[in-house]
């Protein structure tokens, strides 16, 4: 199928919107591209994740669709993971998989097109403007942008505008598919975010290690200053009785610049699914009370495959 969007030209400008060489020769080095948005009168969530692994010269490429509140791959609007495609010929900058999927940068670390057309029948077709509202947030080889989309979004024979708010992140290393911990030593982690109408927001990732402490990291952005977090807290203080899933998050920090922050969120819909081998996460659209203002975002509540495992047999 003819992409929507012309050819980009090779190059970016910056290294961090390309392939990054890989550091060892590890057959679990990876490299992810991920970009999700929301469309919250429609209560609809939809990700792209490419996942790279240059060593071993294949890459998987999942789009997923979802509006429910307990809902699987089996069951949400849309849901295809493609394992083991062959690794892109083209630049990630201009990146065109087997599977339907396209990613062009347009302006480095700051505009990119979107698109995806279903290989197996025409069920879903996307085509977005994604602009980034600040430059990204760093933490070793990983970093976080807040963005916003437009554009549109064909399901199942409808469709519909898009001009919401987004997210993305990238990252580059040894990514192991064994383990029982995520992200490191974690038990379980956290990743949430959400912006309001005028572009503030805030971002905050979080370990649990099993004695109550909480590694936290992230940014508060307030009248367009991006700040880190200094200190923060993370907590599920509702989970869904039959499947788990959170309800009600509250995160709470202080930012370098001695800001303070409380985002009480709802959750609007869920989706609980291997997103990688070793990271099983329940990614929900929530509606953040940031501070008096609704700010729109995610919460993802991320665990290993050990440890997803552990939490439902102690809640049984």
């Amino acid at each position: 199928m003819t992409p929507p969007f012309p050819p980009a030209p090779l190059g970016s400008g910056h290294p961090d919107d390309e392939f990054h060489v890989p550091t060892a020769d590890h057959p679990e080095w990876t490299e992810t591209c991920w970009f999700t948005f929301s469309i919250p009168e429609r209560n609809l969530s939809v990700q792209f994740y490419p996942y790279f692994r240059a060593n071993l010269g294949v890459v998987a490429g999942g789009v997923y669709v979802w509006d429910g509140h307990d809902e699987q791959m089996s069951t949400c609007r849309y849901a295809k993971n493609f394992w083991h495609l062959p690794m892109p010929a083209t630049p990630l900058t201009d990146l065109r998989l087997d599977n339907g999927m396209t990613i062009r940068c347009t302006e480095s670390l700051q505009g990119y097109e979107l698109a995806y057309a279903d290989p197996d029948g025409g069920d879903l077709r996307i085509e977005l403007r994604v602009r980034c509202l600040d430059a990204p947030f760093f933490l070793h080889t990983h970093f976080d942008q807040p963005t916003r989309a437009t554009g549109t979004i064909t399901l199942d024979g409808e469709t519909f505008a898009v001009d919401c708010v987004g997210f993305r992140d990238r990252s580059w290393g040894v990514r192991s598919q064994f383990g029982s911990h995520v992200m490191g030593p974690a038990d379980y982690a956290s990743y949430s975010w959400g912006t309001t109408a005028d572009d503030d927001g805030f971002f905050s990732m979080c370990g649990d290690f099993g004695n109550g402490a909480q590694n936290v990291h992230g940014f508060l952005r307030r009248n367009g200053e991006m700040s880190p977090i200094a200190s923060g807290t993370h907590q599920v203080l509702e989970r869904a009785a039959d499947t788990g899933y959170p309800t009600r998050v509250v995160v709470v920090g202080t930012d370098a610049a001695g800001r303070t922050f409380t985002a009480d969120g709802r959750a609007r819909n869920g989706l609980g699914w291997n997103i990688n081998p070793n990271l099983y996460t329940i990614n929900s659209l929530m509606e953040w009370s940031l501070d008096g203002a609704v700010a729109f975002g995610e919460d993802h509540d991320n665990w290993s495959a050990a440890s997803i495992r552990a939490f439902h047999r102690s809640r049984r």
